[in-house]
C-alpha cells in the first residue's frame, strides 16, 4: 500500500507538469494563430506582392533558429511571434491570389474549414485517447524532407503534377505530425511549450497551404 502510494505522490507532478505544458501550448498556438491571421489579413489589405522563394526560406528557418536557441527564455515568445507573424505576411499575397478567382472566397473558406475540421479532430483524438504515436516520428522527419525536396523539384521545374502530389502528400504528413507532436506533449516527449507551439503551427499552416492548391486545383474555375 506505501509503495502504491509512493507511486501515486511520485506521478502527481508528471501529470500536472504535463497538464501546464499542454495548456500553454494551445494558448500560445491560438494568440500566434490570431497574430498570423492579422498580419496575413493586412497584406491582403495592402495587396503585398510576394517576397521571393529566397527571401521566404530566409526568414522562416532564420526565425526559426533563432524561436529554437531562444525557447528556454522570454526572447523565445518574441521570435514566435516574430517567425508566426512572418509566415502570415507570406501567407497574405498566396491568398490574394485565390481570392482573385472567380470562387475564390469559396476555396479559401472551404480550405480554412478544412483545417481547423482536421486539426481540432486530430488533436482531440490523440488527448482523449492518449495513444502513444512517437513510432511516427522517424517516418514523419523522411516523408517531410522528402515532400520538401519534391516541392522544390516542382517549383524550379515547373511540373504541375508533382506540385499537386506534394501538396496531397502534406496532408497526410502534416495530419500525422499533429497526432505525433500532440502525443509528445502528452507523454512527456515535450516539455517545451514554445517548441510544441511551433511544430503545430507549422503543421496547420502547411496544412491550410495544401488544401488551398488541392481545392484550386480541382476547381471548375
Amino acid at each position: 500500500m506505501a509503495t502504491l502510494d509512493k507511486t501515486v505522490v511520485q506521478s502527481q507532478p508528471s501529470v500536472l507538469a504535463t497538464n501546464k505544458v499542454i495548456r500553454n501550448t494551445y494558448i500560445l498556438l491560438s494568440l500566434t494563430l490570431l497574430f498570423s491571421a492579422l498580419t496575413a489579413g493586412i497584406a491582403v489589405a495592402v495587396n503585398m506582392q510576394p517576397m521571393g522563394l529566397l527571401i521566404t526560406l530566409g526568414g522562416y528557418f532564420g526565425l526559426l533558429f533563432l524561436t529554437t536557441k531562444f525557447r528556454n527564455s522570454s526572447l523565445g515568445l518574441l521570435f514566435v511571434f516574430a517567425l508566426t507573424g512572418f509566415m502570415g505576411l507570406t501567407l497574405g499575397p498566396i491568398i490574394s491570389a485565390y481570392l482573385s478567382m472567380p470562387n475564390g472566397s469559396e476555396i479559401v473558406m472551404t480550405a480554412l474549414g478544412g483545417t481547423g475540421v482536421i486539426f481540432l479532430g486530430l488533436s482531440g483524438y490523440a488527448l482523449t485517447t492518449r495513444k502513444d504515436f512517437s513510432f511516427m516520428g522517424g517516418f514523419l522527419m523522411v516523408g517531410i524532407l522528402v515532400a520538401f525536396l519534391a516541392g522544390l523539384a516542382s517549383f524550379f521545374f515547373t511540373m504541375p503534377g508533382l506540385s499537386l502530389a506534394v501538396s496531397a502528400m502534406f496532408v497526410l504528413l502534416m495530419s500525422g505530425l499533429i497526432l505525433y507532436q500532440t502525443s509528445q506533449i502528452i507523454h512527456g516527449g515535450e516539455t517545451n511549450y514554445v517548441m510544441a507551439t511551433v511544430t503545430l503551427y507549422i503543421s496547420i499552416y502547411n496544412l491550410f497551404l495544401s488544401l488551398l492548391h488541392l481545392l484550386g486545383a480541382f476547381s471548375k474555375d
